[in-house]
């Protein structure tokens, strides 16, 4: 909670600050990568930092934490907490590391607003970011809890490696030593850590794609201009070990006997492709409607996987667009208007940015709470700051 000392002051500067903060945000890494080059080697993703998707995301959420506590005196943004505190514990890190990011991110505030700043403006901010901070920790230490083993990484054998789609590839691997397991849920992701050509190691979330339970199976889409997919599809082959966190993500499929509504577009169907999975594995009773959208038939990435689970469920519906329409597909790009949505239905929504904004507006509009409306980001979470 807020304290009554503070709330005026971040009430009054709250403008100022969140106004200031996308240019504060750049100088803060800045000035953390320069104490500490370490963090880019197996922690900060280098093409996030170079794209500016980094620095958006954190400045979205240090705002988006800000108005929170001034709109809802006492209560804290559990959803968004959640979100970032699973990312961060995918990415391993640690209590410690919140006082390195605090002493440069206020250095960072204290010279961009130097002009303006007082004592009472540090300690209010101050209060904030530990807020912040003090309630990360506490559910990352939650989440360490309840994994199987006490390891932030460990070695997995690739399996299997077989084309998915267009330009994607389904990646099977197995345990290469003995750590415990722990068990994913259907939507879940893992960190997959490989090294560069530089010699630097680079991170990137990906949803298993298949059963969950103690398999690890993913699948990526192939971005010529990024730095670990080439790797992946290029450099990394049968038999060969990559490190892999434990499994993390809160979009999970909820208990329950309601209806379920899976939207995706592109290679974000991995993480509904899972769930879908896990509804046909247990012999689900419960309606379940698909909802895809593609480019073309042949990129998408799970087209076997997806058509034979909504088969296996009997009752499942499938609906399918695709920019060049095939026969029996919808054309254009997804809209909810051309779809008779369920009554309570359940909505879980994953893609690009703004197909998610669209659909889940549409949803809104359709009449689904948006509590009954859950969504995975890819990379960093820029919702919060657009």
């Amino acid at each position: 909670m807020l304290s009554d000392k503070s709330r005026p002051v971040i009430e009054a500067t709250l403008p100022l600050v969140g106004s200031r903060i996308g240019a504060i945000t750049p100088k803060f890494y800045s000035r953390l990568f320069a104490a500490h080059p370490e963090l880019l080697d197996g922690l900060f993703s280098r093409s996030n930092q170079r794209s500016g998707n980094q620095q958006q995301a954190l400045a979205g959420s240090i705002a988006a934490f800000a108005t929170h506590l001034v709109n809802n005196p006492g209560t804290l943004p559990e959803l968004v907490l959640s979100r970032i505190a699973h990312k961060h514990a995918s990415l391993g890190i640690t209590e410690p590391q919140y006082q390195v990011v605090y002493e440069h991110l206020f250095a960072a505030i204290a010279e961009d607003l130097a002009d303006v700043i007082t004592p009472e403006i540090a300690e209010a901010w101050t209060e904030v970011y530990w807020l912040m901070a003090d309630a990360l920790i506490k559910i990352e230490k939650g989440l360490y809890a309840i994994q199987a083993n006490d390891k932030m990484w460990t070695p997995w054998r690739v399996a299997s490696k077989t084309f998915a789609g267009t330009g994607a590839m389904t990646f099977t691997l197995e345990p290469a030593d003995d750590t415990p397991i722990t068990t994913a849920l259907p939507g879940q992701y893992v960190s997959v850590k490989v090294q560069l050509a530089d010699g630097l190691r680079q991170v990137r979330q990906y949803s298993l794609s298949d059963d969950a339970g103690t398999g690890r199976t993913f699948t990526t889409k192939l971005d010529d201009d990024g730095e670990v997919s080439p790797v992946l599809h290029r450099g990394v082959g049968v038999g060969d070990i990559l490190e892999l966190s434990n499994p993390y993500g809160e979009i999970t499929l909820k208990d329950g006997d309601g209806p379920v509504v899976l939207a995706s577009a592109g290679i974000g169907c991995t993480p509904t492709a899972s769930i879908l999975r896990s509804l046909a594995e247990s012999g689900s009773g419960r309606q379940v409607l698909v909802l895809h959208a593609e480019r073309t038939l042949d990129s998408w990435a799970l087209r076997g996987q997806m058509t034979d689970d909504v088969e296996r469920l009997g009752g499942a519906e499938l609906k399918l667009w695709l920019e060049e329409p095939r026969v029996g597909s919808l054309e254009g790009f997804m809209s909810l208007r051309e779809v008779d949505l369920p009554a309570d239905a359940s909505l879980y929504l994953c893609g690009p940015l703004p197909f998610m904004k669209s659909i889940r507006n549409e949803a809104i509009n359709a009449g689904i709470p948006a509590t009954r409306i859950h969504y995975e980001v890819f990379g960093p979470d820029i919702w919060l700051a657009s």
